[in-house]
């Protein structure tokens, strides 16, 4: 019986787990006050602190110790494993120290910790690339220290490694569908020639045939400026997404881009299409020009206790407390979020640095973090109709609670994205989102133990 259908029979005739065509999704209020005001270049901090994991995959460990000298695009951080991502020094100067680095979610790490010299020095070894074929590109890229910068860190050169005769389709994200966040749309108005070189030298590299670029409805003047560079390339052709949260999640866009429907299990490439987000895509472009890896990136810094909001070009590396100190601030605020207020991370130490995966940086007061009063679950089904992948957070919420772990296999709770969809919309103000969330981890735990379901 197929997954839909033991579910209606589990939870009654309503229940629409998992129908791969997906949910709907719902409206936010964008708050994109920093979209029209161009990128500000933020001055070189006091120190740069460099985690060794700013990436999926295998920890990198130093390459560099205490009063290494390095230049900007200096190699500090190496694995040799496959699915990992070098890092390199945004900053010329000395190597302060080394020293133990803890992650919110309370990982422990070694930084490497550089203070400037003022003098920005390119490392000498620094050159463009010599790309010829799809296979050289790999390779360059793989020395490039580029992940996946719309948040997930998936290393950019394995993303890539994939059977390209199973692929028609290059999707280019860019719906920026998270509130607050514009780093990707000044990104479109401001390098739209970076990103369209990257994709034209992916597809001639590659032979993929058709490439989309992806843009949110709200986005007219990126829409309309990236129409006009693509519109003597036949093989690419810019995609006017419905204004929609969360329009940029993987299954969302490419239903939407392409109609095509990702079951339970597959990733992009089953349905042959490869999905990027447009900042990496311009990212790999200045790399292929410049030959410099990423060693900066644009973030949105905004929320309603920050003085000047407004899109900054930094240093990977720079400490919280220096961006919010060049921004200022209106009020001490109560909570700062890395990402987007929907699927950001809270910080709870200004120490922690910017890495490569953040977009975003916001600070938001008493007023707008004020707690809110949970009550019952009134069965409105909310949660449930504005999921995009259909899931049913609420019976997925009292199956963790209860430790019923086939039943969370049945509901597919490790299918959750921890978009924060359902607690937004929750009337009830159910901590729907960080049960889903826990109750995700907890199956997909349970699985990689080996356990079988009926």
């Amino acid at each position: 019986m197929a997954p839909f259908a033991r579910t209606a029979q589990r939870f009654g005739a309503h229940a629409r787990l998992v129908d791969p065509r997906g949910g709907r999704g719902t409206k936010i209020k964008s708050n994109k006050v920093t979209a029209e005001i161009p990128t500000t270049t933020m001055p070189l901090p006091t120190h740069v602190v460099l985690p060794m994991q700013q990436h999926i995959g295998a920890q990198c460990k130093p390459t560099v110790k205490r009063r290494d000298h390095v230049d900007v695009g200096t190699l500090v951080g190496h694995a040799d494993a496959r699915t990992t991502a070098d890092i390199f020094s945004p900053v010329s100067g000395t190597v302060k120290e080394l020293h133990k680095f803890y992650y919110t979610n309370g990982r422990n790490d070694v930084a490497v910790v550089i203070e400037p010299d003022g003098e920005q020095t390119v490392d000498p070894g620094i050159k463009p690339p010599r790309v010829h074929t799809y296979e050289d590109l790999l390779n360059a890229l793989k020395r490039s220290g580029i992940v996946g910068l719309g948040g997930a860190g998936f290393p950019t050169d394995l993303k890539m490694d994939v059977d390209l005769s199973a692929i028609d389709t290059w999707l280019v994200n860019g719906a920026e569908c998270e509130p607050y966040l514009t780093s990707d749309y000044r990104e479109m108005v401001e390098h739209p020639d970076t990103i369209c070189y990257a994709l034209k030298t992916c597809l001639d590299l590659s032979g993929i045939k058709k490439a989309l670029i992806c843009i949110e409805g709200n986005k007219p003047r990126a829409i309309e400026l990236l129409r006009l560079k693509v519109q003597d390339d036949p093989r690419i052709d810019v995609c006017e997404l419905p204004q929609r949260y969360p329009q940029g999640a993987a299954r969302v866009i490419v239903r939407s881009a392409t109609g095509r429907i990702m079951a339970a299990g597959m990733h992009t490439t089953d349905i042959g299409c490869l999905l990027f987000n447009v900042t990496t895509m311009s990212a790999i472009g200045r790399f292929l020009q410049t030959g410099l890896p990423l060693v900066r990136r644009r973030i949105t810094v905004s929320g309603d206790a920050v003085e000047h909001p407004q899109n900054l070009d930094l240093a990977i590396g720079t400490p919280i407390r220096e961006v919010l100190d060049f921004c200022g601030l209106r009020t001490q605020p109560r909570k700062i979020v890395t990402g987007g207020p929907m699927m950001g991370t809270c910080q709870v130490d200004l120490d922690y640095p910017i890495v490569r995966q953040n977009s975003g940086l916001l600070a938001f007061s008493e007023v707008a973090c004020a707690p809110t009063h949970t009550t019952a679950c009134i069965r409105c089904g909310s949660c449930i109709n504005s999921c995009p992948l259909n899931l049913m957070p609420i019976e997925i919420q009292k199956a963790y609670r209860r430790g019923d772990t086939p039943t969370l296999n049945k509901l597919h709770a490790d299918l959750c994205m921890g978009c924060g969809t359902c607690s937004y919309v929750c009337p009830a103000r159910q901590p729907l989102t960080e049960s889903t969330h826990l109750a995700a981890a907890y199956l997909k735990s349970e699985k990689r133990k080996g356990k079988k379901f009926d």
